[in-house]
């Protein structure tokens, strides 16, 4: 039996146990009577932004897929689509109980709590999203879990086998990206009872994305031909714009509802996007690189990614400064990363490790409470107040070195049970053909 075949053993099982454990009657509730606490405007607007977050997914594919060689096109998207189908298994099972259940010391969350999604449909509101049914909730965040780990395949494209990257994102969305999520955005969150505040993941999903890329890139090591050309520009301008159209769900809809909270945090994330695309090609210019296609691209994704954790909590005017500084921070580390020998092939670090950094501790410099009085309890340093800026510095370095030290944890146990990178034959022959049999 080949090492392919025994694998899909393991899976086989937990998709049986999985159905065997849905026959119980205590995995499905009735549906309930009319909740006089949900508004239908709200349930409407989240149900609409929870499907924008969903096609970020495959934005991502595109965006991604365009930048890689030719020969490794389809494995690359399809690692971002194997994220729709995996991480939402994941999710029904357990994730959502490990991210939003009873919490066990503002760390993790209680598996029992939503074990399979139990008491969902008829359970009371999430608290911080009272207006929109428990089950609404659950799936609108589902869609931050399942992008999280699809980000981080940019770092390590063209050279991991395909059957090993299902079982570490599996490991990763468990012991990473579900205790962080608890952490930040459950009530009794250590970081949340900290003071922090990510509107709509910072440290949740970008900054876990960059570290764990880093991680990735360093561990499996150098291509053995590192330099390619993009296979279709034109992949990474449809991604761009599946992305940037799917993000007003993404940091919009981390209002939770249809109020004037979501327009500020669509509004800043319109302006942040754009000043830095502009600023990229701008710095790109003066340094002599004609503006291109694809550096316009990437300085609307890293403005996105900074502005997330700001979005809800500051002005229009500060979201610019947010877009220009996160766009000149992100090129000069791209251009650092270049002289190196770490090969992270599509920039993932740099981008959105090093976006989401700076885009986080902004959100403490101009966070303002007039903006977001419920959830801003102190105002940004360039209002005189430092509190929240020293906060934010301090869960910088505490979110990094657990989602670096966590992820090559991760990776290694991953490894000894199925090797991570593919042979030298195989990626060579290029991925699309040694994993997956098929080509553009």
């Amino acid at each position: 039996m080949s090492m392919n075949r025994k694998l899909a053993i393991i899976p086989f099982l937990l998709l049986l146990a999985v159905v065997v454990l849905s026959l119980f009657p205590s995995a499905s509730a009735p549906i309930p009577a009319n909740n006089t606490d949900i508004n239908g405007a709200d349930t409407a607007w989240m149900l609409t932004a929870t499907a924008l977050v969903l096609i970020m997914t495959p934005g991502l594919a595109f965006f991604y897929g365009g930048m890689v060689s030719k020969k490794n096109v389809i494995s690359t998207m399809l690692q971002s689509y194997i994220c729709m189908a995996g991480v939402t298994l994941i999710w029904v099972i357990v994730g959502f109980s490990f991210a939003f259940g009873d919490s066990i010391g503002g760390i993790i969350g209680n598996p029992k709590t939503f074990f399979l999604m139990k008491g969902i449909i008829n359970g009371k509101p999430w608290p911080l999203a009272p207006t929109i049914p428990l089950v609404l909730f659950a799936f609108y965040q589902l869609k931050f879990a399942i992008i999280t780990p699809a980000l981080i395949t940019g770092a390590f494209a063209e050279r991991i086998k395909f059957t090993s990257y299902i079982l570490f994102i599996t490991l990763f969305c468990i012991f990473i990206y579900c205790p962080l999520a608890h952490a930040t955005w459950h009530p009794n969150g250590i970081l949340a009872k900290y003071g922090v505040l990510d509107f709509a993941g910072g440290t949740v999903v970008h900054m876990s994305a960059g570290w764990a890329a880093l991680a990735g890139a360093l561990y499996l090591k150098k291509r053995q031909d590192h330099a390619h050309t993009p296979a279709r520009i034109s992949y990474v301008l449809l991604g761009t714009g599946l992305l940037w159209f799917g993000w007003f769900g993404f940091n919009a809809g981390s209002a939770f509802g249809a109020n004037v909270l979501a327009v500020n945090a669509l509004a800043t994330t319109s302006s942040a996007s754009a000043a830095a695309a502009f600023t990229w090609i701008i710095f790109d210019a003066m340094r002599g690189k004609k503006p291109s296609a694809m550096g316009t691209c990437i300085g609307a994704v890293v403005g996105l990614v900074a502005i997330t954790p700001a979005a809800g909590f500051i002005s229009i005017a500060h979201s610019l400064t947010v877009g220009i500084v996160s766009s000149i921070v992100s090129n000069l580390m791209v251009e650092w990363r270049t002289r190196t020998s770490i090969d992270d092939t599509l920039d993932v670090f740099p981008c959105h490790g090093i976006g989401g950094i700076v885009g986080f501790l902004l959100t403490a410099v101009f966070a303002d409470q007039q903006i977001n009085a419920a959830n801003v309890t102190g105002n940004g340093l360039i209002f005189g107040e430092t509190h929240l800026f020293t906060v934010h510095l301090i869960t910088t370095v505490a979110v990094s070195a657990f989602v670096f030290g966590g992820t090559f944890i991760l990776l290694k146990i991953t490894d000894l049970i199925t090797p991570l990178r593919v042979s030298v034959e195989e990626e060579m022959e290029g991925l699309d053909k040694s994993q997956h049999g098929e080509s553009l």
